[in-house]
């Protein structure tokens, strides 16, 4: 009997009084109460009303490898109607593998001011988060898609037209893109500064045309990695010093065979402000 009054206790009294002690703690207080006991614990986390006012001016979130995080996770937040989120500015998912299309599309429709999203090697995502994205943050300008390998140029397509004002944008792997996905990204974005396209060596529908539409549509391109497109040549090369030597300060063409080596005193001339280049051995 006194077993289950404490049990009862503890499911009814713990979450009342954590409710009405918690509000006046200090952020590193409440955190050590979830560590007192299991019911502390769960009276915690049941309940977001008790933490939303202490991260509703929240900026950034980093769960870059949180392994443990899934869809259930932002689908529960959305269910909940979380409204901490708003201010949210920079969110970093890196190598979050559990997370699919449609947790992308939960986190993202709570975060309607963010600008900069990193979602590197979640190799699940397709072209649909794209569309969640684009649809859900209007105010994008720094965008890591490296690693997700199902990305195609639909979803650079669906980029392009709703990023003109894209700053950063980074590719790497994204090896289904084509020179018609580069293309509708460089013809609209116009305003980029950094374009890492680094080891779409397996892209072999990747080449000159693609790499002269980056030079002609981004003029203020500050960095460009190639590195280990086989199918770039000379060509690219002598566009983007035509068209970006103003800006350009780092330029990797590492593994780009197709692309001769220079002196150093050739490289200032095409590129005056050159500050770091990368050439294959």
């Amino acid at each position: 009997m006194a077993a289950g009054g404490d049990e009862a206790w503890c499911r009814e009294t713990v979450p009342r009084v954590m409710e009405l002690v918690s509000p006046r703690l200090p952020q590193r207080d409440a955190c050590a109460l979830l560590a007192v006991s299991p019911w502390c614990h769960r009276a915690l986390a049941a309940n977001l009303k008790l933490w939303e006012p202490r991260y509703c001016h929240l900026k950034v979130i980093n769960l870059e490898f949180a392994q443990d995080i899934d869809d259930w996770h932002f689908v529960r937040l959305k269910e909940m109607g979380c409204t901490s989120l708003q201010e949210l500015e920079l969110l970093n998912l890196n190598a979050c593998q559990k997370v699919s299309d449609k947790g992308i599309e939960a986190i993202t429709s709570l975060c309607p001011n963010l600008q900069a999203l990193s979602i590197y090697w979640i190799v699940g995502l397709t072209d649909l988060t794209i569309t969640h994205i684009v649809k859900n943050c209007k105010h994008i300008v720094d965008l890591n898609l490296s690693g997700c390998k199902n990305i195609s140029d639909k979803g650079m397509q669906l980029v392009a037209d709703s990023y003109e004002g894209l700053k950063k944008l980074n590719i790497t792997r994204c090896i289904k893109l084509t020179d018609d996905g580069l293309q509708e990204v460089l013809q609209k974005c116009c305003s980029l500064e950094s374009l890492n396209l680094y080891a779409l060596s397996r892209c072999v529908r990747v080449t000159d045309v693609g790499v002269v539409a980056i030079a002609q549509g981004c003029r203020s391109l500050q960095l460009l990695s190639l590195f280990g497109i086989v199918g770039v040549t000379d060509v690219c090369l002598e566009a983007l010093s035509k068209c970006c030597s103003r800006s350009l300060t780092t330029l990797d063409v590492n593994g780009c065979i197709g692309i001769k080596k220079r002196s150093r005193d050739d490289l200032i001339q095409m590129f005056p402000f050159l500050r770091c280049f990368k050439v294959h051995s």
